[in-house]
């Protein structure tokens, strides 16, 4: 179920549950409104109030169980949609190494064409093609897929022995436009939001100071106090792990701030 079917679900049962209370308080009133009290309506809408209350938790049970079935099912999409994007990445990286090879043989291009093949057909558990209908086929849902297969196929070493260089770069180039295109596209039924707190600068490194607080010291201060009163079963790997530490407090490591080991 797509965004657009799952919002166009939820207004038309947003639209009967309203209607339903709107009634159900109108009917609840009836004989309070001019023109209706002391009428055959207001005796219709007294047993209409009844024959609601005593069907609400009825009507509930079904709401409830119409909405879960809806979510339910936009789950399913939504797994499958990400399903068929991770295939579509492996495709573009099988793609992208093939085009990349300086020497590429038969086995390569039929292992690359089976991969995009694959992707084109896997669409189908995901996408109705567009304007399909009994007697008409419609149109494939994401035509950079097949412009992907294309820039593949007109490196088919079987027709093609001498590629060119420029010739393999030109079907990259295409392959990754074709690639960008779609995930311009696609993700889009998503719903993806900005992450809260992106690292958006080139060479960002770890803020935290290397360190920790006095609780969290102190405790680590009695374990070791208490093994230090246990027997060693093996002095010499304690000695050896102890050193170790030791080396690793007093010397900067790889990703610190050049004054302390990377420590977490």
């Amino acid at each position: 179920m797509t965004r657009a079917s799952l919002n166009r679900t939820l207004r038309h049962a947003y639209f009967w549950l309203g209607f339903v209370l709107v009634l159900s308080l109108a009917s609840k009133f009836a004989d309070r409104i001019p023109g209706i009290a002391g009428t055959a309506i207001e005796t219709a809408a007294a047993d209409l109030y009844e024959y609601l209350k005593d069907m609400t938790l009825v009507f509930v049970t079904v709401v409830a169980a119409y909405l879960a079935n809806v979510f339910q099912k936009r789950s399913k999409f939504v797994e499958s949609l990400e399903e068929e994007w991770r295939g579509i990445v492996r495709t573009k990286s099988a793609l992208y190494t093939y085009c990349e090879k300086p020497y590429v043989s038969t086995d390569d291009y039929l292992a690359a064409f089976g991969r995009i093949s694959e992707t084109i057909d896997n669409m189908r558990i995901v996408y109705a093609n567009a304007g399909e209908t009994e007697s008409l086929v419609g149109l494939y849902p994401y035509a950079p897929l097949h412009d992907m297969r294309r820039a593949l196929q007109s490196l088919d070493p079987r027709k093609r022995p001498d590629i060119p260089p420029e010739d393999k770069k030109l079907a990259c180039e295409a392959i990754l436009q074709s690639f960008f295109a779609l995930r311009e596209t696609m993700l889009e039924e998503l719903d993806l939001d900005e992450p809260t707190h992106p690292l958006l600068i080139s060479g960002g490194r770890r803020l935290k100071e290397p360190g920790a607080t006095w609780r969290a010291r102190s405790r680590q201060e009695r374990q070791r106090k208490r093994q230090d009163q246990l027997t060693a079963t093996k002095p010499e790997v304690d000695a050896f792990l102890a050193q170790l530490y030791a080396a690793e407090q007093t010397s900067p490591g790889p990703g610190s701030n050049g004054t302390s080991p990377p420590r977490v």
